[in-house]
Formats: structure tokens, sequence, C-alpha cells
């Protein structure tokens, strides 16, 4: 039985309804609670620990954050929308139990961790973090912009033996199950949300 429409479907509700909740005077928690109602409606779930996030100038992952879906395990702080906050809206929904798990493949997309410093011991890798501190000061790159790729290889592997970088790993659901996702930037401005 084909249910690709209506994870489709529940995603793409879930977002319009993001849009619509993601006001001043609204609360995050209006909006994960609609997350959840619009994926039962299509008899979906949405992906754990999916997160959209406040976006600041050169900070695409600030405080203030909407998870799709509170568990035990992971939950938000509560807060209200306020006037000239940005937020990139993070909606994934899935037709199994929507439970992301990490796959085998390599990861290819890293984020200099900011707040930790170390001196590497081999020129390549200081060559590599050089280079990703020059051109990725602060947001996430692929290793395919790194113009050396064994200088990425070699620094790669240092650089997280010393958690200089943040990994986003690939994840996967079930095998046979389906995953929808829509993502885009609000900004809440006096006219409205934009």
């Amino acid at each position: 039985d084909d249910r690709r429409a209506d994870v489709i479907m529940a995603a793409w509700h879930a977002a319009e309804a993001a849009l619509r909740l993601i006001q001043p005077g609204n609360t995050n928690t209006q909006v994960t609670e609609a997350f959840g109602k619009i994926a039962a409606d299509f008899n979906c779930k949405p992906v754990q620990g999916v997160l959209s996030h406040q976006l600041k100038k050169h900070v695409i992952d600030g405080n203030k954050t909407i998870i799709g879906v509170e568990t035990d395990e992971q939950k938000v702080d509560e807060f209200e929308f306020e006037m000239n906050d940005v937020y990139c809206i993070d909606v994934v929904m899935s037709t199994g139990e929507g439970k992301g798990k990490e796959a085998e493949l390599r990861h290819t997309v890293y984020k200099r961790n900011v707040e930790a410093n170390y001196i590497l011991k081999t020129a390549k890798a200081r060559q590599f973090i050089s280079e990703v501190n020059k051109r990725f000061p602060a947001l996430p790159f692929s290793l395919r912009a790194i113009e050396d790729e064994q200088v990425a290889r070699v620094g790669v592997s240092e650089a997280k033996r010393h958690e200089l970088l943040e990994e986003y790993p690939v994840l996967k659901e079930k095998e046979g199950q389906t995953v929808a996702q829509f993502k885009y930037t609000v900004l809440l401005l006096p006219r409205g949300p934009k």
C-alpha cells in the first residue's frame, strides 16, 4: 500500500500550520502540538530529534527551538514568539515509527565548533582547519567545498578527534518507509510572518 501521498501531505499541512502559528504571542509548544495532530490525521509520525532553530547573524542554531515531537529523552523549553524573530522551520514526517537511525554512510557535512580550539599536529590538518576557519567560520560546509581532497580527508579525521568539528549525520528510516521534509525560513514582521 503506497503511503507517499499521505506523508507528503502531512509534512505540507504541518509546514503550513507552523507558518500560521508562528506569530507574536503564540508558543513553540502550540506548533509542536499541531505537528502531532496533523501527523495523526494522515496516519504518520513526526520524526524524532528534528529541531527548528531561531536564526541570528552568523548563528544557524539559536537557543529558541521548536521540536517536531517531544519524547522522554528530548524536550525543549517553552517560549513565546516575538516580533522580528527569524526561524528556520524543519518539518519531517514519516510513514514509519518516526525514529531516524544513523545510516552507515560517510558523513560529508560538518560545522566548525567555535568553542573548541586545538593546534593540530600535521601540516595537512592545519591547512584544512585554516581553510575552514577562513571560508566557513560559523556555517556548515560539505567536504566537496574543500579544494584539496587529501587535505580534507586528513584534516577531518584529526579535527574530529579533537572535537573541532560537529558532524551532520545521515539518518534513515526503516526499509520500505517514506519520509517527507519541508524546510523554510520565517521572519516575524509587523505586517505578519514572511
